[in-house]
């Protein structure tokens, strides 16, 4: 692999984990915090050293920038960021363990954690930390011989509502803006992929698409169809006298002319450097020739104020849809060849397929 390929393959798999670690940092935050009050309800019950209200103040308000601050630094935060989402589910079953399995506290800090997992990480990681969660708590409950108390007071219930209510809404609220940015970048990724990234027309591929959908269109229906391909004249001598820039500035003027002119049910595409390609439904060989004229009408105007002699003169070839064009490639060779009739003849001109 090519060190610069490489190189950029490396970059982007870290700012998508980063994105990932900055995506559960604030989730972390608000979790952790509101579920140190959870396990805080249950063990000021209950004669607690202070090295473990340490611990506890530790996981819940220190952690989460640490894990951040862990993965951010790391070469590869992603990895970081799950080892980090693990060692949440181990916390989660000290401290389950800790309040000896009380039951609201406990089904809380489970749900909240596998929520976030889940959310995450999908099924794998979810049924991972579950497993490391409930090892853990399971094995320090017996070890450490600490009683089984699964009561819940009003306390412990009041003292967990706010990780029960504003959790949900949190994590939700992070989901929804992930799934939009998500829903964006596909939208953006369906726009490369079908338009042009110079004019914003339809790129050839997509255009070829949708004229085999018309010619089947047309087969189905029998209405008239018609198809023209446009290029500019003596485009290269443009960009040799002019510049590449003003050449570029031709091909975008000429989009814009194009959508302008004809109609919105018109399938308007860019099918090579300074050629276009035009579906007219439902009209004729006639219908578009009127079309393209009104188009060499208004090229006619100077479109550069800064080269008042340069203007945009065109060529098109017209091909009327029938039953002799078996395939999509045999209409468009017979509005090629008409193209050609038309360059052949002096340019700056319309010729119609026979």
């Amino acid at each position: 692999m090519p060190k610069k390929l490489h190189t950029t393959l490396v970059n982007d798999t870290h700012h998508s984990g980063m994105r990932f670690a900055k995506r559960t940092y604030l989730p972390r935050i608000v979790g952790l915090g509101t579920g140190s009050f959870c396990v805080g309800s249950v063990i000021i019950e209950h004669s607690t050293p202070i090295w473990l209200w340490a611990l506890l103040f530790l996981n819940g308000f220190i952690w989460p920038h640490i894990a951040y601050w862990k993965a951010k630094r790391s070469a590869t935060p992603f990895i970081s960021e799950i080892h980090n989402l693990q060692a949440d589910a181990i916390f989660g079953g000290i401290w389950i363990a800790v309040m000896g399995f009380n039951a609201l506290p406990s089904a809380t800090i489970f749900a909240m954690m596998g929520m976030n997992n889940i959310s995450a990480g999908g099924q794998r990681l979810f049924f991972r930390c579950v497993i490391a969660q409930i090892t853990v708590a399971i094995s320090l409950l017996l070890i450490a011989d600490i009683p089984f108390r699964p009561e819940t007071t009003p306390l412990q219930l009041y003292l967990c509502l706010p990780m029960i209510m504003i959790y949900p809404i949190l994590l939700g609220n992070v989901t929804y803006r992930t799934s939009r940015k998500l829903a964006e970048h596909k939208q953006a990724i369906m726009q490369i992929s079908v338009r042009d990234g110079l004019t914003g027309l339809y790129n050839r591929r997509h255009w070829e698409s949708l004229l085999n959908t018309e010619l089947e269109s047309f087969r189905r229906y029998r209405h008239k169809t018609t198809l023209v391909l446009i290029d500019i004249d003596h485009f290269k001598a443009i960009n040799d006298n002019y510049g590449h820039s003003i050449g570029d500035q031709a091909i975008i003027l000429l989009a814009q002319e194009l959508q302008h002119t004809l109609r919105a049910a018109d399938i308007i595409g860019r099918y090579g450097g300074d050629e276009f390609a035009a579906i007219l439904p439902h009209s004729t060989e006639l219908q578009a020739r009127r079309a393209i004229e009104r188009l060499q009408s208004r090229l006619d105007n100077s479109l550069f104020p800064q080269h008042p002699d340069l203007k945009i003169h065109i060529s098109a070839g017209i091909a009327e849809c029938d039953d002799v064009q078996e395939t999509a490639t045999h209409w468009l060779n017979a509005a090629d060849h008409a193209l050609y009739e038309a360059k052949k003849n002096g340019r700056n001109r319309v010729e119609t397929a026979n």
